[in-house]
């Protein structure tokens, strides 16, 4: 029966240490394994990622490209679908749909996108609509309101 005390690793899969500058007959004395001279057999030989022997480094030889805009909006999407689920006439604005478990928190901005249809008249409050969106639930006898 398999419990607790009579775990154990599969076999080979736990190997000792290998115990190095322990004295001559260890098999790993002398150099400890470092080889003889050179950057590496120092001690404190670590160099920082990227770097490449003094050869200038592939991230200083690439171009920069692009920037990040600092003031872009990011919105949370939903899709007409995940809207059809809800009945006839229903008022939808961002804390319905985060009692409905579609967005994640309040503090996101919602986007309503055309991606499916809607046969549904629903008065949906956002902060964004999609162009095609809006005209979907306008056509089905919904109304559209946006949030500043």
């Amino acid at each position: 029966m398999l419990s607790i005390n009579t775990l154990k690793p599969a076999p080979g899969a736990n190997r000792k240490n290998k115990r190095v500058g322990r004295g001559i007959g260890s098999g790993h004395s002398k150099t400890a394994t470092r080889g003889y001279n050179g950057q590496h057999s120092r001690a404190g030989s670590k160099m920082r990622p990227g770097f490449e022997g003094g050869q200038m480094p592939l991230y200083r030889r690439l171009p920069k490209r692009g920037f990040t805009n600092i003031f872009r909006k990011e919105y949370v999407v939903v899709n007409l679908e995940q809207l059809a689920a809800f009945d006839a006439g229903a008022e939808i604005d961002p804390v319905v749909l985060r009692d409905r478990g579609i967005i994640k928190n309040l503090r996101e901005s919602v986007k309503i996108l055309g991606d499916g249809d809607l046969d549904k008249a629903l008065k949906v409050r956002a902060h964004k609509f999609s162009k095609g969106a809006a005209e979907k639930i306008q056509k089905a006898g919904g109304s559209v309101e946006v949030i500043a």
